[in-house]
């Protein structure tokens, strides 16, 4: 087997926590190699590098929107990413033992999301920012949002750190107060964000635990956007056939086939096409080319 091959196995052994932690370092030593080949041909890397940075202007957001999730995949250094992916491990453990990845990508990204516009908003309201128009970068508003949320969901499990056992609940709460604390001295917008990302992940927990997934509009949104790139197959019409008589006897292939067929143009006639799920629209594809 090639390096390549084992490259390839060993990713997608991954699960989706190891696979947005492998994303993270890729974005980070990527760049590395570029900003040396942007200096040897004289080519601003700053004004590069800007295009994927949330800036504080609500202005440049317009041209930049992507620059709402984007950011979280930058980082300043190598110990700001070493402890945002080493939070995001611990927490992914202990999150995705409870529940589906799908929650758990609803959390990070919502997170972000909430950490950006959180940010965003501090920036355009509080006077202290006045005439101050840095940019973020980081994913640490996402990675808050799945520790408070896993905190919040289960705040009695308890974690070893170094020589003793504390509970979740306390971990939190002091992440967050740590926070605060650091507005005034420094990289206050961050810190801003962290407390956006803790709140959404607090509320997701929340809401979650009375039966309401708050994720779902989020969810419903990248699909939707993501199905404006696919390319929809033609489909050719399939009829249904009408026995004229009734005939009893073991039902074959072709019968179950056929129910299967009348069920699903049964559904569309009553919800419409978008109602069925991806593997009812493949069989009815496959079904129009036969």
């Amino acid at each position: 087997m090639s390096l390549i091959d084992q490259i390839r196995s060993r990713v997608q052994q991954m699960n989706s926590a190891e696979k947005l932690i492998l994303l993270n370092i890729i974005c980070f030593i990527f760049p590395l190699f570029l900003k040396t080949l942007f200096f040897l041909f004289a080519i601003p890397y700053g004004t590069f590098i800007s295009f994927f940075e949330l800036s504080s202007d609500w202005g440049t957001l317009l041209f930049q929107p992507w620059s709402i999730v984007t950011y979280s995949f930058i980082h300043s250094g190598f110990f700001h990413l070493f402890w945002n992916m080493y939070l995001l491990y611990f927490s992914s453990r202990l999150f995705l033992n409870l529940f589906p990845v799908k929650i758990f990508l609803n959390v990070y990204f919502l997170g972000v999301v909430v950490g950006a516009f959180t940010f965003l908003l501090s920036y355009a309201l509080f006077p202290a920012f006045q005439n101050a128009t840095p940019s973020m970068i980081g994913a640490s508003a996402g990675v808050m949002g799945i520790f408070v949320f896993i905190s919040t969901y289960s705040p009695d499990q308890e974690v070893r750190i170094i020589f003793f056992n504390i509970k979740l609940r306390y971990l939190a709460i002091g992440f967050v107060l740590i926070d605060i604390i650091q507005i005034p001295y420094g990289n206050a917008g961050g810190h801003l964000a962290h407390l956006g990302g803790a709140g959404l992940g607090f509320l997701f927990a929340q809401r979650l635990q009375n039966g309401i997934d708050i994720g779902l509009p989020f969810e419903r949104f990248i699909t939707k956007t993501i199905d404006l790139f696919k390319k929809k197959p033609t489909l050719r019409t399939v009829h249904k056939k009408k026995s004229s008589k009734k005939i009893k006897s073991t039902p074959t292939s072709d019968t179950l086939h056929q129910k299967k067929i009348d069920a699903i143009l049964d559904k569309i006639s009553t919800s419409g096409y978008e109602s069925l799920s991806q593997i009812e629209k493949d069989y009815l594809f496959q079904a129009g080319k036969n």
